[in-house]
Order: C-alpha cells, then structure tokens, then sequence
C-alpha cells in the first residue's frame, strides 16, 4: 500500500500558483546487478519559470519505518524549464542500505532565469551492443547564436509502467559546440537486470548557455520577482523493487 503526502513551505511570500506544480514522480527503489540499492525518479516542472540549484533529499526507513539514513542527490539536469522534467538517482552500496523497507523524497529548488532552448538531439537509437548491454546513440545539435559549452546529454529510461527504471548523464566529446555544430554521442546502460525493464526513454540536451529544445509548445515564460525553496514530500514503501519507464521520444518493442 502507498501513501502519498505534499508539503509546500514557502521561505519568501506566498504565491497560490505554485502550490503542486512542482513535484516527484515515476520513482522507484530497485536493487542493480552491482548489488546497490538505486531510488530512481523524475522532478516535473509545470511552473511557468525554470528550475535550477534542485536537490532531492532521500530519507531511508527499515521495516518499522525507523528512519536509517538521509542522502542528497542533485538533478542529473541542471536547469528544469517549464513542462520539462529531468531525473535524479541515489546509489547505495548494499552494507548501507540493506535494511532499507521504505523512503520518502523532499524536493529543494529555486526559480532560475530562462535559458533559450536551442539544444537538439536531431536523432537517437536504442540498441545492444556486442557484450548485450544497452545504448543510445544520437547526434545532438547547437541551433544557439554562440558557442555551447559544457554540453551533457541525460537520458532517462522507463519500463512498461512508465516508472523510471535508468538514468544517465554522458558528455559528447569535445563537450562544446560551435553555432550550428552536431556532435556524435552514446550513452550505456551496463545494468543488466535493469536493461531486462527498458522499452522506453527520454533524452534531454543541455549546456551552460542553453536548454534543450522542448518536446512539445509551452507558454510565455513569466519569471517571478523572487526565489523560494519547497519541500515535496512523497513516501513510497518498498513492495516494488522492479524498474521503472514512460514517456519516450523512441522506443524499442
């Protein structure tokens, strides 16, 4: 049985707005080949500015929801723009999480200004490689008016159920890009017992400059006068050790 509980605290003023529009979901604990405990999921954006310095604070509880360990865990994206997501994922070795039962997610951001979203994966693939494990190949693209720099490509991968079941985070190489330069990449998913889940996955561009280029239309970006943190709180207990996936720009039957 879930239970599911959102806090919203505001440290600066109060805006009706935002309340729930920022928020956990697809996430999961699952135990990798490597024997590690990883808690995967996806932070939403649904406000209508962007996201940035967006940290995941993980607390582990055992069968008696006595609590075990608290871990922080930063966003694989840097910068959230509105209706975007990006994913986060905690890995722990199995002498520390091995009492582990259950866990609850607190979300801690803050507004950013907009960055333009001109970063495109023009093309992806996802296959096996010779050893059976799984990758994405791609060609990501600078559509900016100057040079991208720091460019990382984060890759989430979703199961049949659309919970999150991998992540990754890769840099092409080099890592900048030239106005209107493409650039090879490839992301590996070694996890082999993970790899069995996949059917789905997301990729997101971004670099210090730029943001990716939105999967579908967003409105007017409305950047608020001040800076504020929330809490989102979202307790799972641990009857689903599986792996997680949803929704894909390509998919693989």
């Amino acid at each position: 049985m879930e239970q599911v509980f959102i806090i919203i605290f505001l440290i600066t003023g109060i805006i009706t707005p935002v309340f729930g529009e920022v928020f956990i979901e697809n996430d999961q604990q699952f135990i990798g080949d490597d024997k590690s405990l990883h808690v995967v999921g996806e932070i939403t954006n649904n406000l209508k500015v962007p996201l940035s310095q967006i940290n995941v604070i993980i607390t582990l509880f055992d069968e008696n929801k006595n609590q075990i360990l608290v871990k922080e865990v930063n966003s694989l994206v840097n910068t959230i723009m509105p209706g975007m997501k990006g994913p986060f994922e905690l890995i722990l070795p199995s002498n520390e999480a091995k009492d582990t039962k259950s866990y609850s997610l607190n979300l801690d951001y803050e507004l950013s200004h907009p960055k333009s979203q001109v970063i495109d994966i023009t093309e992806s693939e996802l296959s096996t490689d010779n050893h059976n494990n799984l990758i994405i190949t791609g060609v990501v693209k600078n559509n900016g008016y100057i040079t991208a720099n720091t460019v990382a490509i984060i890759a989430t991968l979703y199961d049949v159920e659309g919970n999150v079941a991998g992540v990754s985070r890769i840099h092409p190489e080099p890592d900048y890009l030239g106005v209107n330069d493409n650039a090879f990449f490839l992301v590996t998913i070694p996890d082999k017992i993970q790899n069995s889940q996949i059917k789905e996955y997301t990729l997101i561009a971004e670099s210090e400059e730029y943001a990716a280029v939105p999967e579908f239309p967003i409105s007017t970006l409305v950047l608020l006068a001040i800076t504020l943190s929330a809490y989102i709180g979202i307790t799972r207990f641990s009857g689903k050790i599986i792996t997680n996936l949803i929704s894909a720009t390509n998919l693989k039957s």
